[in-house]
Formats: structure tokens, sequence, C-alpha cells
């Protein structure tokens, strides 16, 4: 039986434990991930069935954790990491850009990282300060990353299926909030793979777009525009780098508007990206500038007022009434 009810976190620990199993190259090593399981329970279990040498703690030293896998993929394993949250994985950012980054150009070609960086980030969960950043478009300005964040609990699965097989280097955005949503799979059928982004909703009159702890925000702001008589379509990016252009242009010149929805800051951001080059795609199908909702400009605030942070319904609402429809 393929069909089987899963959380995020499970899905991610599934396919994690299908791909040990099916490679003896694949590890999985970081801080608590071993006997605990992880702080949030994705490595659950590894330890006892495939031993401290392929799931194991880590001392508190991200740049150590980062620089060893390096050394393990030179050699033909396939390391997968995790930074436990998406700030403490800041002190082995020199190690992301400077090696794991460059590592195929610096060797032309000769020597591939296949390896993956499991990144819990973005907030929702009421976390404090390191806790519920957005990092992505640090990892996605890199040349040499490829970065996906699953927003489904398919997705969990199949992206770090592909992920763990992929031949270079994957940074894995792993929405917190999201790690408790349920939903049942088919583990017999692949999802779409790594740089392709998918149409969650149609509709006629303008686009979401979204990618993992927003996809469900805007899939929900589409079902109350829907209940005022307006059809909006989300897509879901899935794949931040690389970017599916075709499939993201050819659903905002469907709607001619379209709107772009992310937590991370948007000053210099994936959000910032996404307008530019959607513009410059599209300028002549677009009824209107494409308007963004976003965090603000600011470092992640305390817990009471992260709600006043994260994109809402009511925010991605307002953003679609500017969308100048008394022109239309």
């Amino acid at each position: 039986m393929t069909h089987v009810k899963l959380s995020m976190a499970q899905a991610l620990n599934q396919a994690l434990r299908d791909a040990m199993r099916a490679d003896d190259t694949v590890l999985m090593f970081g801080e608590d991930v071993g006997a605990l399981g992880g702080v949030f329970r994705v490595t659950d279990g590894l330890t006892a069935e495939f031993g401290e040498a392929r799931c194991f703690d880590t001392p508190l030293a991200e740049s150590g954790i980062v620089g060893t896998a390096i050394g393990m993929a030179m050699n033909g394993m396939r390391p997968v990491v995790e930074m436990q949250f998406d700030a403490f994985g800041y002190p082995a950012f020199e190690q992301v850009v400077s090696h794991v980054a460059k590592m195929r150009n610096r060797t032309r070609g000769r020597v591939s990282l296949p390896m993956v960086i499991r990144m819990p980030y973005a907030g929702g969960i009421g976390g404090v300060e390191h806790h519920c950043d957005s990092s992505e478009s640090y990892y996605a300005h890199t040349p040499g990353l490829t970065v996906v964040a699953p927003a489904t609990v398919a997705d969990a699965y199949w992206l770090l299926r592909r992920a763990i097989e992929f031949p270079d280097p994957v940074v894995f955005m792993e929405p917190k909030k999201l790690y408790w949503a349920k939903d049942e799979i088919d583990l017999g059928v692949a999802e779409p793979g790594i740089g392709q982004a998918v149409v969650r909703r149609e509709g006629a009159d303008a686009t979401l777009i979204a990618y993992g702890p927003t996809v469900p925000v805007a899939l929900e702001a589409a079902e109350a525009a829907a209940a005022e008589g307006r059809q909006l379509q989300v897509v879901d990016l899935r794949s931040i780098v690389p970017f599916d252009d075709e499939t993201v242009c050819a659903a905002v010149r469907r709607t001619g508007r379209a709107v772009v929805v992310a937590e991370a800051s948007g000053f210099a951001s994936v959000s910032s990206e996404i307008v530019a080059r959607v513009t410059e795609r599209c300028f002549h199908s677009l009824a209107a500038p494409i308007r963004r909702v976003t965090g603000f400009d600011i470092p992640y605030p305390p817990p009471h007022l992260e709600r006043h942070q994260l994109p809402s319904v009511d925010r991605i609402l307002d953003a679609v009434d500017d969308l100048q429809w008394e022109d239309s």
C-alpha cells in the first residue's frame, strides 16, 4: 500500500529513511538529530535503524558540520545535514558560499558535491529571534546552489528524495509551521521534479505566486476571494533555484495581474527577483504593476508581534484590490 497519511515532518522522515535504505552512501548528521530524533522529530528512529555511523549527533558547530559534509561528499558519500534552525546556519555561511557552491566550478566539473543542507525556516511557531528567519535570498543569490522549498506533504517527501539524488548541493528549506500539516500521499507516484512550479488553484482574474509557508495562506486568500466573486490563480514555486520561468510566466499571462507572497523581508529578496523577471518577460501582458506581500524590513519580531510580520489573507486581498481593477 503506497497511500499513506503523513504529516510533513513524517514525510521528510520517510524520505530520509527510504533514501538511506536505497543507498548506503546516504547519511544524516547534525545537532540533536541522533537519539533525540531532531527538535522537530524529522530524524526520529533513524539512528535506531541505521546505527550511529549513519545518523549521528555533532557538536554545536555549524561550520564544522558543513565542512565535514564537504569532505564526505568529495569522497563518495551523500551527506544530509541539518542546521536545526534557519539562523543557526549563519556560522556555516562561509563554508556554503566559498566551498559548497563553488567546488564544481573550481575543479572544472571534476568534483561535485552531492549533499543536502536541511534548513528549518520561516515563522509561524511563536519562536524568538534566530528561530524564525527566512534566509532563502542569501542562498538563492549564490550561483552553484539549488534551493527548494516544499509547501505540501507530498512535495516534502519527493523533493527531499530528489535533492538527495541530485549531483550538486541543495539547500532544502523546510517551513517549520507546516511540519504538523497532514495529508494523504501516494509514495508510488512521484511529484514533479526540482525546477518545476505547479498551479495549485486555477483562476482567471489574478495570479498569486508563493512558495513554502505562504502557499497555504495564498490558497486561503483565493478561497476568500472566490466568496466575493474574484477568481485567483495560485502558483507554488516549489523550486526557487532553478526558477520555473515558463510555468510562472504562463500563469501571469493568463490573468494579467499578479501578487508575490513571501515571508522574507521584501528588500533585495527572492520576491524582488520574481517581480523583476516576471515583469521583464510579461510586460505587455500586465494590466497592472505586480504587487508584493512580504515580511517587513525589520529583524524578526517577538512572538506576540509575529502575526503582524507574516503575510495574511487580509494583506493579500488588499494587494489584489490594488491591481487597478477600475482600468480593466
